[in-house]
C-alpha cells in the first residue's frame, strides 16, 4: 500500500521541473515556428477582451454536451452583469448520433434551437446572436471560424474533422430558415419529447453564429463582473483545460499584435512527448492502453474525472494481486471497465466519518470489503484525486508565472475562474490548488472564483463582448479612418509635392509656390580635406547652442554648450533676441579661453529665409513659436553683426548661414559622399537636396549643382492638401500662432502630433470609447499631451503597459487595459500618417533627382536628424517602408546625423575656408 501511495505522490522538486517543462511547451505552442511540434497547443481564441459590465441584449447559447444539447437564452442588462436573466432547455441526443454523420449532428442541433426559440421567444425577427460552446480541440482563425482538429469524449462523427464547425452549424440553421424541418426528419421519432409540428419554418432566419468557444473560455468570461476582470479559467472535469489572457504580440499564430488575446492551452496533451513518463504509474499505463487514444492526452488521463475512477480500479486490481486488499474476495467486478466511476471515488474520499459509507459503496459495487480494505481503498482514492489536484496546480502555476514574466511584473494578482466536476466535487481541491501553486509560483497571488454556468452565461458573455467590440470598432474606425491614408492618397501627395517643387524652382512661379525651394548658395559637400578650428551657432528651437569644432586628419572633435531662450525673448524684440545670442557666444568663448580668437563661423538658423548669398539671408517668417519683432524681411547675419557691435564683440567672422537641414546633409556628407539630401523630422520638419543649377530659375548660372532648402513645412498652405486635413488637424491649426501656415509641418512634426492625439482622445471620450466617457480637466488642457508620449506609448507594445498607465495617471485619468490599447492605436494612427506623408515628400525629391540625372536606378543617401525620427520607435521604419513603395527605382540609404546643425555648420564654414 505504501509503495502504491508513494508512486502516486510527486515530490516538490519534480513538480518544479514539470512546471518548467509546461512553460517551455507553452512558449513552443505560441511560436509560429514551433507550434506544430508543441504538445500544449496554445490555440488562439480571438477573444480580445473580457466583459466590462456594459453588455446588454438577448444572446442565444448552444452547448454540445456529452449526451445532450443545451440551449440557453440569456438577457444582459448592462448592470455589471450582476443579474442576467436565463431561460434554458436540455435535449437528449438520440442513440448513435455521436458516431454518425456530422451533418446529422448539426441538423439535430439546429432543430433543438428551433424548438427552443419557438417555445421561449416571440415572433420578433431582431437579429439574435448565437454563441456555440463546442468542447473539442479546434484551430480558430477568427472568433466565428474554427476547424475541428480532433474528436474526443466518445464523439467520432464523420465528415467534421478538418471542417469549419461554425459554418456547419450556420448551414444547418440556414436549412431551418428555408425548410423548417431541414433534413433531420429521420431522427425525430427517437427524440424524447419531440414533435415535428413544434418546429416552426423560418424560426431561425434571424439567428447568426457570432462566436465559438469551449467551456473553459466560458468559465473565464462568466467570472468577470464590473470592476473584477477574470483572466484565467481552469476546468477540472471529465477532461481538463485552462485558458488565460496572453499578450497578443506573443500569440504568433494569430495576426493580432495589440492588446491581449485569450489562449486556449489545450494542456491535456502535455506529456505526450514523454516528459511525464517518470510520473506515469503502472495503473496510468493500463488506463492509457485501454483508452480510445493510447499515448495521447496523457496529462488529461492523469487529472480528468473520465479517467480517475479507472486509475483507482487498476490500482485496486494490482493491489489485490499483491494480496494488499480484498484478500479471499471475488473481485471479478473490478475487471469490468467503467465500473468504478468518479462519483464512487468522490463519495469515498469526501466521507470523513469512518468507513461505514465506504463499505456500503463497495458493497453496492459487488465488493465484500473488510474495515481495513475500506481504509486502504479510501487512501488510494485520496492519493489519485490528490495527485490530480496537485497536477492542476502545476499547470496553473505555469500559467501564473508565464503571465507574470510576460507582463514584467514583480507580483501578479489575478482572478481565476474555476469549474468542473472535480473542482465542485472534491472538498480539498481548492485548498490543494492554492497551496501547491503558491509553493511553485510564490510571486503570484491568484484568487479562485467559482463559475456560474460558464458554458451558458459565460458563452453569452463571449458573444456579448464580441458584439460590443465590433460596435466599438466601427466607431473607432469612423474616428481614425480619415487619418488612414491609402497608397493612392500618398501617390497623390507625392505628385502634388513634385508639382510644388517645380513651381518653387521656377522664376515666374516661385513667389506663389507653397514649397519655396530656396537657394542656399552651398554648391559643394565636404571632400575630407578640410582642416582647422571653426565656430558654429545653432538656433532652431527653444534651445540655442554654441560650438567649437576642430577638423583634423584624425577626424572631428567638438565642444559645445546649450543655452535656453526664454519665451519672453522668443516673443519679444529682435534686438533682445540677438543680444541674448551674443551674450551666449561671449560666455562660451570665455569658458573655452577663445575670447581673443577670430574663427570662421557657420550659423545654423532653422527658419525660412530668402538666401541671397552664402552669408546673407532675409528672414521670411518665424516658426516654432518665435515671434520676435523687427526681424522678418531683415538680413539675419546682419542682425547678428549689429548685435555684436552693440555688445562690442569684434571677434565675429560669420562666413555662412544655413539651416539645420543643410547642416545635417553636410554633416553626413563628410562620411558618405553619396549624401546629397538632408531631412529634419523633429520639432519642425524640412528637407534639402542637391539640385542641378540649370533647373534653379531663381539663381543665375547653369553649371554644377546647388543645395536647395525646400522649406517643405509650408507645403499645402495654398490648399492643395485640404483633402487629407482632418477635423483634428483643423482644430490644431486654428489654435496655433500661425493658422493656415506650415500646414504640412503640422501633419508631421513633433510640435503638433501630441496635440492631434489629444484632440482624438477628446472625441473618443465623448463617444464613450475611452475612460468611461469622462475626460479629466487636464486632458482638456491645450498641449498637455506631449509628442514624447507617443514614443513611450508605442514603445509599450507587448509590455505591461505600465508606461501608458503612468502617462494616463499624469493626465488624471482612470484607464482600463482596453483604454490603454485604444490610446496606443490612436497614437499609431497619427505617427504612421506623419511618417507616410514624410515619405511621400521624400519620394518626390529622390524621383526628381533620378530624372534630373537620367538614371534608371538612383543610389542616394539621406542625412537625417530630429528627435521624432531618432526617438520614435516606429517612425523611421514606417518612413523607409513607405518610401520603397513610392519610389521603387531609388535605393535610398539613411544616415543618422551626429549633430548636423552644429558640426554641419562648422563644415560649411570649413568648405568655404578650403575654397
Amino acid at each position: 500500500i505504501q509503495r502504491a501511495l508513494r508512486s502516486l505522490c510527486i515530490p516538490l522538486e519534480r513538480l518544479h521541473i514539470m512546471k518548467g517543462h509546461m512553460m517551455q511547451d507553452m512558449c513552443k505552442g505560441l511560436s509560429r515556428q514551433t507550434h506544430a511540434q508543441a504538445k500544449v497547443r496554445m490555440l488562439p481564441t480571438y477573444i480580445c477582451s473580457t466583459p466590462n459590465g456594459t453588455e446588454q441584449g438577448n444572446f442565444l447559447v448552444v452547448e454540445l454536451c456529452q449526451s445532450q444539447i443545451r440551449t440557453v437564452l440569456v438577457t444582459l442588462y448592462g448592470d455589471g452583469n450582476m443579474s442576467p436573466q436565463m431561460v434554458y432547455k436540455i435535449f437528449d441526443m438520440p442513440e448513435g448520433i455521436r458516431q454518425g454523420e456530422g451533418e446529422a449532428l448539426f441538423d439535430f442541433i439546429a432543430q433543438c434551437v428551433s424548438q427552443f426559440l419557438a417555445e421561449t421567444t416571440s415572433s420578433s425577427q431582431d437579429r439574435l446572436p448565437l454563441g456555440f460552446v463546442f468542447p473539442f480541440t479546434c484551430q480558430q482563425t477568427q472568433l466565428d471560424k474554427a476547424v475541428l482538429l480532433s474528436w474526443s469524449k466518445g464523439f467520432s462523427c464523420s465528415g467534421v474533422v478538418g471542417k469549419d464547425v461554425v459554418q456547419m452549424l450556420q448551414s444547418a440553421i440556414n436549412k431551418q430558415k428555408v425548410g423548417g424541418n431541414g433534413t433531420g426528419g429521420r431522427w425525430l421519432s427517437p427524440w424524447r419529447g419531440w414533435k415535428s409540428s413544434q418546429i416552426a419554418p423560418g424560426q431561425l432566419s434571424h439567428v447568426n453564429v457570432v462566436a465559438l468557444m469551449n467551456d473553459t473560455v466560458g468559465t473565464m468570461m462568466t467570472c468577470c463582473t464590473e470592476g473584477r476582470p477574470c483572466e484565467i479559467a481552469v476546468v477540472a472535469d471529465k477532461g481538463s483545460n485552462c485558458c488565460f489572457m496572453a499578450e497578443a504580440y506573443l500569440v504568433e499564430m494569430a495576426e493580432e499584435t495589440s492588446g491581449r488575446m485569450c489562449v486556449n492551452t489545450e494542456w491535456g496533451c502535455f506529456g505526450d512527448d514523454g516528459t511525464l513518463n517518470d510520473v506515469f504509474t503502472p495503473y496510468d499505463k493500463s488506463v492509457d492502453e485501454e483508452s480510445s487514444n493510447p499515448g495521447e492526452k496523457r496529462f488529461e488521463k492523469l487529472v480528468g474525472t473520465l479517467y480517475l475512477g479507472e486509475i483507482v480500479r487498476h490500482a485496486l486490481i494490482a493491489l489485490t494481486a499483491e494480496k494488499a486488499v480484498f484478500t479471499g474476495t471475488d473481485i471479478a467486478v473490478l475487471k469490468e471497465k467503467g465500473v468504478f466511476t468518479i462519483q464512487h471515488v468522490l463519495d469515498i474520499i469526501n466521507n470523513e466519518d469512518g468507513t461505514t459509507d465506504v463499505k456500503r459503496i463497495l458493497e453496492v459495487l459487488g465488493l465484500q470489503a473488510s474495515e481495513q480494505d475500506c481504509s486502504r481503498v479510501q487512501q488510494i482514492c485520496r492519493a489519485v484525486v490528490g495527485r490530480a489536484a496537485t497536477l492542476h496546480a502545476v499547470g496553473l502555476a505555469a500559467i501564473l508565472s508565464y503571465m507574470c514574466q510576460t507582463r514584467d511584473l514583480e507580483t501578479l494578482m489575478v482572478n481565476v475562474g474555476m469549474d468542473g466536476e472535480l473542482y465542485k466535487g472534491y472538498s480539498r481541491f481548492e485548498e490543494i490548488l492554492q497551496s501547491v501553486s503558491r509553493l511553485l509560483s510564490p510571486e503570484c497571488l491568484p484568487t479562485l472564483l467559482p463559475s456560474k454556468d460558464g458554458s451558458g452565461r459565460g458563452a453569452a458573455m463571449v458573444t456579448a463582448v464580441a458584439l460590443r467590440l465590433a460596435a466599438q470598432r466601427r466607431v473607432v474606425d469612423e474616428v481614425l479612418g480619415p487619418l488612414r491614408l491609402t497608397q493612392a492618397d500618398l501617390v497623390k501627395v507625392q505628385a502634388l509635392m513634385r508639382q510644388e517643387m517645380e513651381r518653387g524652382l521656377g522664376k515666374q512661379t516661385n513667389a506663389t509656390a507653397s514649397v519655396r525651394m530656396l537657394p542656399t548658395y552651398v554648391t559643394h559637400t565636404p571632400d575630407g580635406t578640410e582642416r582647422g578650428d571653426f565656430l558654429a551657432l545653432d538656433l532652431g528651437g527653444t534651445n540655442f547652442r554654441v560650438l567649437v569644432v576642430r577638423v583634423t586628419e584624425e577626424g572631428i572633435s567638438m565642444a559645445s554648450e546649450i543655452y535656453v531662450i526664454p519665451p519672453a525673448i522668443m516673443q519679444g524684440t529682435g534686438e533682445a533676441l540677438f543680444d541674448h545670442i551674443i551674450d551666449c557666444i561671449v560666455d562660451f568663448q570665455t569658458k573655452q579661453n577663445m575670447l581673443t580668437q577670430t574663427l570662421p563661423l557657420g550659423f545654423t538658423f532653422s527658419f525660412p529665409c530668402q538666401q541671397v548669398g552664402l552669408d546673407k539671408a532675409l528672414l521670411l517668417t518665424w516658426t516654432k513659436g518665435f515671434t520676435a519683432s523687427g526681424c522678418v524681411g531683415q538680413d539675419v547675419v546682419q542682425l547678428l553683426r549689429d548685435a555684436a557691435k552693440r555688445k562690442q564683440h569684434s571677434g565675429l567672422q560669420v562666413v555662412a548661414l544655413l539651416n539645420d537641414t543643410v547642416g545635417t546633409m553636410m554633416s553626413c556628407g563628410y562620411d558618405d559622399p553619396k549624401c546629397e539630401i538632408g531631412l529634419i523630422v523633429g520639432t519642425g520638419t524640412n528637407a534639402c537636396y542637391m539640385e542641378e543649377m540649370k533647373n534653379v530659375g531663381t539663381v543665375e548660372g547653369n553649371e554644377g549643382r546647388m543645395c536647395i532648402n525646400m522649406e517643405w513645412g509650408a507645403f499645402g498652405d495654398n490648399g492643395c492638401l485640404d483633402h487629407i486635413f482632418t477635423h483634428f488637424d483643423k482644430v490644431v491649426d486654428d489654435t496655433t500662432i500661425n493658422p493656415g501656415k506650415q500646414r504640412f509641418e503640422k501633419l508631421i512634426s513633433g510640435m503638433y502630433l501630441g496635440e492631434i492625439v489629444r484632440q482624438i482622445l477628446l472625441v473618443m471620450t465623448e463617444k464613450q470609447l475611452l475612460f468611461q466617457g469622462r475626460a479629466s480637466q487636464k486632458l482638456q488642457t491645450r498641449n498637455i499631451f506631449q509628442t514624447k508620449f507617443l514614443s513611450t506609448i508605442e514603445l509599450s507594445n507587448g509590455l505591461p503597459l505600465r508606461q501608458i498607465r503612468a502617462i494616463v495617471n499624469e493626465l488624471e485619468l482612470e484607464a482600463s487595459f482596453e483604454d490603454c490599447v485604444l490610446l496606443r492605436e490612436a497614437c499609431q494612427a497619427v505617427s504612421l500618417r506623419a511618417a507616410q506623408l514624410c515619405a511621400a515628400g521624400l519620394a518626390a525629391v529622390v524621383e526628381k533627382m533620378r530624372e534630373n540625372r537620367g538614371l534608371k536606378q538612383l543610389s542616394i543617401s539621406v542625412g537625417v536628424d530630429g528627435t521624432l525620427y531618432k526617438l520614435h520607435p516606429c517612425f523611421s521604419q514606417n518612413l523607409q517602408r513607405t518610401l520603397k513603395v513610392l519610389a521603387p527605382n531609388c535605393d535610398v540609404s539613411f544616415h543618422l546625423s551626429e549633430d548636423g546643425s552644429g558640426k554641419g555648420a562648422a563644415l560649411v564654414a570649413a568648405v568655404v575656408a578650403r575654397k
